[in-house]
């Protein structure tokens, strides 16, 4: 009896490890793109216009770090179903 319980907690154990892998691995896909095309576009409107870059690139950097947030949140998500 007890080989069994170990058995299903072992398969449990491994199913966690792979809907943490699937969630990270999600969860960081969505900001990542959006990050490189935020990071494209602010290029894009830097080559056309120099004189805005400062206000450009804080712009940028504030959108990236909320973008960055998602995959933490996504990090955070993942180590929970992996470790509760």
């Amino acid at each position: 009896m007890e080989t069994a319980t170990t058995a299903v907690k072992e398969v449990a154990t491994n199913w966690n490890s792979i809907a943490a892998a699937i969630a990270i691995g999600l969860g960081a896909f969505g900001p990542g793109i959006g990050i490189g095309m935020l990071a494209g576009k602010a290029m894009e409107a830097i080559g056309r216009n120099p004189e805005a870059a400062p206000k450009i690139q804080t712009a940028m950097i504030l959108a990236i770090a909320f973008a960055e947030a998602i995959a933490i949140y996504a990090l955070v998500v993942a180590l929970i179903i992996k470790f509760v």
